[in-house]
């Protein structure tokens, strides 16, 4: 008997403890299910305003003449430019602007900026133009990759990587990280091994 009594208040206890397929009915009129509704409008409610990168580049004076000589349509009108917008230097009038200069037949960084928002105009706040670099945001944060090649390396396999990480101090970026990684001499996924030579005849 104690044991069918011990028995009744667990069913007693699993019955009223919320956990059966009968509470999902009444969880859907939940205010807090509908909430995501009420949000919605305000996702799309102030798109980004997108700049046109090419006219940005040429008209800046601190873009080298020789990012502006290479700067062209590789076909029709599409040019070898990434553009991402984010927040970076803490500017609540519109989204930080970076921009990635390529090459057209490899893809190679050869430039990369960071535009600021100021009353409607853009200030450039970051430039760097090397070979092989791209930037990125991160979190809030500018991350710059730069390829690092040997001499005889190919452009497709690097021997390794600069990553610097730079954040918003002032009214400039610092640096405040730095990552150099170096890549293994494998091409193609597979170690090169030695031509075998033809055994000798004696």
């Amino acid at each position: 008997m104690a044991g069918l009594a011990a028995f009744g208040l667990l069913a007693v206890g699993c019955s009223t403890g919320g956990t059966g397929t009968r509470d999902e009915g009444p969880a859907r009129t939940d205010p807090v299910a509908q909430s995501p509704s009420t949000t919605a409008p305000s996702a799309t409610a102030s798109p980004v305003k997108k700049v046109d990168a090419v006219r940005l580049l040429m008209s800046d004076p601190k873009v080298s003449k020789n990012v502006k000589a290479d700067l062209r349509p590789c076909s029709a009108d599409a040019y070898a430019i990434d553009t991402s917008y984010g927040s970076l230097t803490d500017n609540t009038q519109a989204p930080d602007v970076v921009v990635n200069v390529m090459t057209c037949g490899d893809a190679v960084g050869i430039g990369t900026y960071v535009y600021r928002s100021d009353d409607g105009t853009y200030e450039n706040v970051f430039a760097k133009e090397e070979p092989a670099v791209y930037s990125t945001i991160d979190r809030g944060d500018l991350v710059v990759t730069q390829q690092v090649y040997a001499k005889d390396d190919p452009v497709s396999y690097p021997s390794g990587e600069i990553v610097t990480t730079y954040r918003w101090s002032g009214n400039k970026f610092a640096e405040h990280d730095r990552v150099e990684n170096e890549y293994s001499r494998v091409v193609g996924g597979e170690e090169e091994l030695p031509t075998p030579t033809a055994p000798s005849e004696n």
